[in-house]
């Protein structure tokens, strides 16, 4: 049997500990990077090109490019995309 990986040891070792700026910093990426495959994957499931989504929503092929890269994108934005595609966004508290 394989040895097993602690995932919060791996990471802080990788990104730094939590409440570093480099930490701070991963956590952002990926969450660029998560909200961009949601909004991927959807407009994939709805066959429609990223130039469809962008006339959809009023901006440019290459934004919605950026946006599904991971880059970083404001919430307004996201909730336009999320409209566009049929998607709902929750906010819970903790």
């Amino acid at each position: 049997m394989g040895k097993s990986i602690n995932a919060k040891k791996l990471i802080a070792e990788r990104f730094g500990k939590e409440g570093t700026k480099e930490r701070e910093q991963f956590r952002e990426e990926a969450f660029s990077y998560y909200f961009g495959e949601i909004i991927k994957n959807r407009r994939k499931e709805l066959h429609m090109s990223q130039e469809n989504l962008a006339e959809k929503v009023g901006k440019k092929r290459p934004y919605i490019s950026r946006i599904e890269n991971g880059e970083d994108i404001k919430l307004s934005n996201f909730a336009l995309l999320a409209n566009a595609l049929g998607l709902s966004i929750q906010l819970t508290t903790e």
